[in-house]
């Protein structure tokens, strides 16, 4: 309850203490953090029963069934990705609009499909409350994924909040690690990008091997629209995070969100002020 209420103080007040750099001047550039599971810990469908690995042949197989896809329509790849993956498919979402419409597919075609959120403590009332409005309209819970400090631990830990000086710190030990854990021992997961979305999405496979997380990969709205995306909340009234409506395309976590002005990119408002817009789940 506490967290929710540190969220809603954030958003009535917009983050205004992470300089944003002059124009002119280049933004600090961050590398990608990948974790170092050790050596006896193996990742992703390496460590599930029967385990996966990725021979030549098993990735070419993958790159034909992406190729095989790539006109299919999200629900033929959500088809094709629980006919030959589940029980060990499962789906991460933040709760955009393109998860959404992921969930509501699934709602349909796989019910049973576990879906989980990374918590990483610091996101918005509005985004959980979303988690209970897809518990309400499908009968989904979405597991809560979290790491193993909270955010006061962590702060504590680091001497304060570690995304206004190294988001990308923030985000490997918040989020990448903890998807590491979630996805150990599944086959595959689903992702909600888009191609047109950003220059690191626009490389994304229907269908390919994750070799950051080792395991599937399958995006069912690589080729989807933003417009597609929202027709189809729309057609089907389709729960939202409201914060959209109120100028955030992308939303994140609170202290590296903001709401993006006209004839911005649409993830412009996330790690505004470096030189990031991924939060390195997407990137390889």
């Amino acid at each position: 309850m506490g967290q929710q209420r540190l969220t809603r103080q954030k958003l009535m007040n917009p983050i205004t203490d992470r300089t944003v750099q002059s124009a002119g001047k280049p933004l600090p550039t961050l590398q990608v953090l990948t974790p170092d599971p050790g050596p006896d810990q193996l990742r992703g469908a390496l460590a599930a029963n029967p385990p996966l690995e990725p021979s030549e042949s098993f990735l070419a197989g993958l790159a034909a069934d992406s190729e095989q896809l790539e006109n299919a329509t999200p629900q033929e790849i959500l088809q094709y990705a629980v006919d030959r993956f589940a029980p060990l498919f499962t789906m991460a979402t933040a709760f955009g609009p393109e998860g959404m419409t992921l969930i509501h597919m699934l709602a349909e075609i796989a019910p049973a499909t576990p879906i989980f959120n990374l918590d990483t403590g610091y996101q918005f009332a509005e985004t959980l409350e979303l988690r209970e409005r897809v518990k309400q309209r499908y009968g989904i819970e979405v597991e809560l994924k979290t790491p193993d400090t909270t955010v006061e631990q962590y702060e504590a830990m680091h001497g304060g909040p570690v995304y206004k000086t190294d988001p990308n710190r923030c985000c490997f030990d918040r989020k990448l690690r903890v998807l590491h854990e979630a996805a150990r021992g599944m086959h595959a997961w689903a992702s909600a990008i888009r191609r047109d979305q950003s220059d690191d999405r626009q490389r994304a496979a229907i269908v390919g091997w994750d070799h950051k997380f080792q395991l599937v990969k399958i995006s069912p709205l690589a080729n989807w629209s933003k417009k597609e995306v929202w027709n189809l909340i729309s057609k089907h009234d389709i729960p939202y995070n409201p914060l959209h409506d109120k100028g955030f395309p992308s939303v994140g976590c609170w202290p590296c969100t903001r709401a993006v002005q006209m004839g911005e990119d649409e993830r412009a408002g996330r790690w505004s002020g470096f030189a990031k817009k991924e939060c390195g789940l997407h990137t390889s």
